[in-house]
């Protein structure tokens, strides 16, 4: 098993889709194509494990200034792996390499969102440092 995490590309867009329905979002490859090019604008990479050439794991990055913090905030956006490579270190080598990138961006701090009903995401992230320290709130707008 020689795992690979790399930035994502345009050509993972349907890879792409599939790992990302798995945590109930309905997309498509053409909207994950869209939403690849707009956010290759920011410095930060999208960034994909591979085994192979497939694409098996998925981690968004993104950075934000926050007038209450001293160094700019880093979040993990998404953090999925296909099924069959959980448990095998994929999502640890992609927050790995999510540390180290955000570090090297200045952030002072990392954040991870996760939805409450992903229980084993939130054993994840705790078995990887992550310690949960407030809620979110969200609100849909049209």
């Amino acid at each position: 098993m020689t795992i690979e995490i790399r930035e994502a590309q345009p050509s993972d867009a349907e890879d792409l889709a599939g790992l990302i329905e798995l945590l109930g979002h309905q997309v498509d490859a053409d909207g994950v194509g869209r939403r690849m090019q707009r956010l290759s604008s920011d410095d930060l990479p999208q960034l994909v494990a591979t085994e192979g050439g497939r694409v098996i794991g998925l981690c968004g990055l993104h950075r934000m200034a926050a007038i209450h913090r001293e160094r700019p905030v880093g979040r993990v956006t998404i953090l999925v792996v296909a099924p069959q490579w959980r448990g095998r270190g994929v999502g640890r080598m992609l927050v790995e390499t999510a540390e180290a990138q955000l570090a090297d961006a200045g952030c002072g701090m990392i954040e991870v969102t996760s939805n409450d009903r992903l229980v084993e995401a939130h054993r994840f992230y705790e078995s990887v440092g992550y310690a949960p320290t407030s809620r979110r709130f969200a609100k849909q707008l049209d």
